[in-house]
């Protein structure tokens, strides 16, 4: 009898993963376009929780087969005792004749439906809120602390489970086996048989007979031992073999860089620490094995740890090239480039030492590209400064390896984000 079994483990009272996860892929464009819209609507500590997405009624409406018009139909409707036939009847007012929009004003008639509403799970939310984007040029490099293992063949071996015997494997091995086996017996029992038809063939005497007695013992006991050789043997049983090997996996390290200087006010600090957040989240929630390394710098740059990155008062001065030259520091000590994936983003308001804008570009252009994947650089500032005319020249001649974005104001961090990490192929 066929069973079927279905996990419902996780499925709540009333609930059915199946269906919805179908539905979730059927409206798919309607979720991620309310999703958008939550994002403009919450705080960046709120961005991890769950939403209640609301689709209209008109996109999730099914086609249904009715009567067409024409003809004459004599219909019975219960409960009228105000209408007889041919009165008008007037339009409902104040809107109130349905549709279920919330506008219009309150009326005692007509109907309509309210839009579709269903709660999306914090991890369904953060799932279509982070879907199409990627680390840019994500390669394999080498294997890691803790190796990923990948089964390959390995030939064939004596022992092994039946859902892995080799039968053609098998059955040449015990042919082999018999061929061997009764070669020199084959052989031997040729030669006996064509040594009685010459016994046969003599005159008989007492002599023949003892010769023929002795022929026929030994011919019997030949095709009894050939006999004996069994057709398959467990020793001819052959079955695959299959072996866990190490495989390179995808190492890879991001590099912020967070301007804290005199310069950056208050809200320039806000827009660098929320796209550094969205940057954290989209980082933990799709890649398990990824270090994330804080930099901050005013006129000196230190690694920090993340509660010092975010919530760190410290301000100075603004020598920008300090927090790159740490980069390649901890590049070279901890982080050899034909290991792993490098990756750097960067916020700052553009504002530099005039004479070490030029450094920066020469830093970047020389030391830090060549081992990097990508680089990525925010300005969350409107004019254009001495650094953001160096980066520019920069971008010019480092094709897609270095992208650089402006971000004036909190409804434009996730755009920018997405573009800065889009995967290779997706529309931003």
């Amino acid at each position: 009898m066929l069973q079927q079994i279905i996990d419902r483990r996780l499925s709540g009272k009333n609930k059915s993963i199946g269906n919805r996860e179908r539905f979730l892929r059927r409206y798919k464009e309607q979720i991620k376009g309310a999703v958008r819209r939550a994002i403009d609507g919450r705080g960046i500590r709120d961005l991890e929780r769950g939403e209640d997405i609301r689709i209209p009624k008109k996109d999730i409406s099914e086609p249904v087969f009715h009567h067409g018009q024409g003809g004459q139909r004599d219909m019975v409707h219960p409960g009228n005792q105000e209408y007889v036939t041919g009165d008008r009847i007037a339009r409902p007012k104040g809107g109130g004749g349905g549709g279920g929009s919330g506008k219009g004003q309150a009326s005692d008639s007509g109907e309509g439906e309210d839009d579709f509403v269903f709660s999306l799970s914090k991890e369904e939310f953060m799932q279509v809120f982070f879907e199409d984007l990627a680390l840019p040029h994500l390669i394999r490099t080498q294997l890691a602390e803790t190796p990923e293992w990948k089964s390959h063949r390995a030939g064939f071996t004596n022992d092994g489970t039946p859902n892995n015997l080799h039968v053609v494997r098998s059955m040449r091995g015990a042919l082999g086996r018999r061929i061997a086996l009764g070669t020199d017996k084959r052989r031997e029992l040729h030669q006996l048989e064509a040594h009685l038809e010459t016994l046969l063939a003599q005159p008989a005497d007492a002599e023949r007979d003892q010769a023929l007695v002795v022929t026929r013992e030994r011919i019997a006991q030949l095709r009894s031992r050939i006999e004996a050789i069994p057709f398959l043997d467990p020793i001819d049983l052959r079955f695959r073999s299959r072996v866990k090997v190490p495989v390179p996996t995808s190492k890879a390290v991001m590099f912020c860089l967070m301007d804290v200087s005199g310069s950056m006010d208050e809200s320039r600090k806000e827009l660098s620490k929320r796209f550094f957040i969205l940057l954290y989240l989209f980082l933990t929630k799709h890649y398990e094995k990824i270090d994330i390394v804080y930099i901050r710098h005013h006129t000196q740059a230190q690694e920090v740890d993340e509660h010092g990155f975010f919530h760190s008062t410290e301000t100075g001065g603004t020598v920008v090239s300090s927090a790159l030259v740490l980069m390649e520091e901890i590049i070279r000590a901890r982080y050899p480039s034909d290991q792993w994936n490098i990756y750097g983003a960067q916020a700052s308001d553009g504002d530099n030492w005039h004479h070490d804008s030029g450094r920066c570009r020469e830093i970047l252009q020389n030391k830090i590209l060549p081992l990097c994947r990508y680089y990525a650089y925010v300005q969350v500032a409107e004019p254009e400064q001495n650094l953001w005319d160096e980066y520019t020249r920069l971008s010019e001649t480092s094709g897609p390896h270095f992208a650089m974005r402006k971000v004036t104001s909190a409804d434009q961090i996730y755009p920018v984000f997405r573009e800065l990490f889009k995967k290779e192929g997706a529309a931003a």
